[in-house]
């Protein structure tokens, strides 16, 4: 063990070396899923036009296994990694363990990708059958697959371990708390994929009948979709522990945030309906029970935690001094610091954009018409990319000189890097919704072949062309400032960790007093402002739809 010369907090030795080792990975297969990203938007973007259409769905396939499984799993696990140990100041369950999990991840990643390089699984991530892989291709997502799970029964053992040993008082954190309730979904998912996978590899030995095609779809989105939910509970603790760091934010109420991701594990888990409203194999009962019900409860999970983030942002800012006026302590939070634009952004993007177009495309009559449109991606890049790839993003301007003990370079680039990125991101979300908007297919390589779109159709795939380029460049200066911070950057043992920018407290004993008063009676007006605003913006859209929708089913 060591203890960090800023924050005092206690570093396992054993967790740092694959905290290091994961998070390494995952920065790897970023790149690999971003290249594959820029190729596929120069692709969509009529004016371009770059791949022909054997590449173009070589280069899907491995554009969403690589940012959705790898790149997502191989953080989480050294997210996992930093909640089970420094927050609960114990030392990691086992070495072993830790290593039987990356070699497995790494082997399987590695593997996978070779297949779909070789032009031997040109069947997207979802693989729907009858479109069949090599084995080695469900071979690979299923080493990565256990692998994760050997990591996340580390993370329960080092839970165990600290509880055993008492080391810490009350109750677990809530940072860890919501990493728990990551890790408890993960296994879900993970083993929904299991059942799904696994026939489908010995299928593809030819040991096995073929797996009906329905009965694949229904299992697999149980991985599908609630692995990002996995996504949503790992970033939401995120959004806690950088709020902290950078403002000093505090939960309004700890038991309303465990609720909250409670109704995750309880609910987000049947909301992978969104994905099969098209299917006719699925009954209508179901479907409504889903979407119309357990996919609320869910939502009210993120609404909660929307509200609360930010509201203990601004009471933390509040009792520094900076309580002037609705939105004194917003204008005045630490915005040079990249790690909170980072996640501040990520909130943003997650709520406004994401959250709102996906409980309109959770609503099965508005679904039947844009699930196969550009619409759906539109939505998961806003909450998979805008929303959590953001947040880890924002965490690693601290996991570097925490864990690495290494100064990032060029600190002005790195603290334009979450705008650029967010702006990018921004644009490719707005440009795929109102391109699907317009009818434009998804998973389609060329829309010109049909001669159907308009000019609006080709316009707002030109905005996601620009955006992908911008976000893509924001993305490279980030791996390129980490992978400088972590090999060469200037080591800061023994000395503090450089400071992003934490804004000072300027108030007196007695304005301080009065802030914490105004705290423990919850009240956070400015907060209650943005949520306003996001309630009417997600009623205006919302029904927005529903206009759209009585124009093309006009019922007398």
């Amino acid at each position: 063990m060591r203890r960090c010369d800023t924050t005092g907090l206690p570093v396992c030795l054993d967790a740092q070396a694959f905290i290091k080792l994961n998070a390494v990975m995952a920065v790897v297969y970023l790149l690999v899923g971003a290249i594959a990203a820029l190729l596929l938007v120069l692709t969509r973007w009529p004016a371009v036009h770059l791949l022909d259409t054997a590449w173009f769905y070589r280069i899907l396939t491995l554009h969403g296994i690589n940012m959705l499984i790898f790149w997502i799993l191989f953080f989480e696990v050294a997210v996992l990694y930093f909640a089970c140990t420094t927050l609960l100041n114990t030392k990691l369950f086992s070495r072993k363990l830790a290593w039987v999990s990356f070699g497995l991840m790494v082997v399987g990643s590695v593997m996978t990708d070779y297949t779909i390089f070789m032009g031997k699984a040109d069947v997207m991530m979802t693989s729907y059958l009858p479109l069949l892989a090599h084995p080695l291709f469900y071979l690979g997502i299923i080493l990565v697959a256990v692998g994760t799970l050997v990591g996340v029964g580390n993370f329960f053992g080092t839970l165990y371990v600290a509880k055993r040993d008492k080391n810490y008082e009350g109750s677990m954190p809530l940072v860890t708390f919501g990493a728990m309730t990551a890790a408890i979904i993960a296994v879900l998912a993970l083993l929904h994929g299991a059942i799904a996978l696994v026939p489908t590899f010995t299928f593809s030995l030819g040991l096995t009948p073929e797996p009906d095609p329905m009965w694949y779809r229904l299992i697999w989105w149980g991985l599908g979709h609630q692995s990002q939910q996995v996504n949503v509970a790992a970033m939401v603790s995120i959004w806690y522990l950088i709020s902290y760091l950078t403002t000093g934010a505090k939960p309004i109420n700890e038991f309303v945030s465990r609720a909250a991701f409670l109704l995750y594990i309880l609910f987000i888990n049947l909301a992978s309906a969104h994905h099969l409203l098209v299917d006719p194999g699925v009954g209508a009962g179901w479907k409504i029970w889903n979407t119309s019900y357990a996919m609320y409860l869910a939502v009210l999970a993120s609404l909660i935690h929307g509200f609360t983030v930010p509201a203990g942002m601004e009471i933390g800012m509040r009792i520094r001094g900076y309580g002037r006026g609705l939105f004194g302590w917003l204008w005045n939070a630490p915005w040079k610091n990249p790690a909170f634009s980072g996640f501040f952004l990520s909130l943003v993007i997650f709520g406004f954009i994401g959250g709102i177009t996906g409980v309109t495309l959770g609503t099965q009559q508005i679904n039947i018409l844009a699930h196969n449109t550009m619409r759906i991606p539109g939505h998961f890049h806003a909450t998979v990319v805008g929303g959590t790839t953001l947040s880890f993003m924002a965490v690693t301007y601290y996991v570097v000189p925490l864990f690495f003990q290494r100064d990032y370079p060029m600190k002005w680039l790195a603290r334009l890097q979450p705008y650029i990125f967010a702006i990018g991101i921004v644009m490719v979300s707005l440009g795929m919704s109102f391109a699907g908007t317009n009818g434009v297919a998804r998973r389609t390589w060329d829309i010109d072949a049909a001669g159907i779109y308009g000019s609006t159709a080709h316009l707002m795939l030109g905005i996601m062309g620009v955006g992908g380029v911008l976000a893509f460049t924001g993305l490279l200066i980030y791996i390129l400032l980490t992978v400088w911070a972590v090999f060469f950057g200037e080591s800061n043992k023994g000395r503090a960790i450089f400071d992003w920018g934490t804004p000072p407290i300027v108030a007196s004993q007695a304005e301080a007093e009065a802030a914490e008063a105004e705290a423990s009676a919850g009240r956070a007006p400015g907060t209650m402002v943005l949520v306003m605003i996001l309630l009417i913006s997600f009623v205006v859209y919302y029904f927005a739809n529903w206009k759209a929708l009585a124009d093309l089913w006009w019922v007398r």
